[in-house]
C-alpha cells in the first residue's frame, strides 16, 4: 500500500503558492469532499491535496506569528549591556541577609 501521508512534496506546485491561494483551494476541496459526489479515488486524492494545502497554510501563519513576535520584542539601544534575567541574583541577596540574622 502507498504512504497515505501527504507532503507538500507530493504536489509540488502547492511549494510556491501565497497563503491566500491556498486557503482559497483548500476552501473550494473542503466543499467538494462536503458535497460527497466525488468518485472514492477523486476523493482521496481531494483529501491529499488538501491535507498538503493545510500543511502549507500552517507552515504560512507559524511564519508570521515568529515575525510578528520577532518584531514585537524590545530591541536593546546599541552598545546597552543586556539586562540580567529577573531573579537571576535573588539568591545572593538572600544569602546575605540569612547572614545578618
Amino acid at each position: 500500500m502507498a504512504d497515505a501521508t501527504p507532503t507538500e512534496g507530493s504536489f509540488p506546485d502547492i511549494a510556491g503558492m501565497r497563503y491566500e491561494d491556498a486557503r482559497e483551494e483548500l476552501i473550494a476541496i473542503v466543499a467538494k469532499l462536503e458535497a460527497g459526489q466525488a468518485p472514492l479515488e477523486d476523493s482521496m486524492h481531494l483529501w491529499r491535496r488538501g491535507e498538503a494545502l493545510a500543511a502549507h497554510c500552517g507552515t504560512w501563519l507559524d511564519g508570521a506569528q515568529s515575525e510578528i513576535e520577532r518584531a514585537a520584542r524590545p530591541q536593546a539601544a546599541p552598545g546597552a549591556v543586556p539586562a540580567a534575567p529577573q531573579g537571576a541574583d535573588d539568591a545572593i541577596f538572600d544569602e546575605d541577609e540569612d547572614d545578618e540574622s
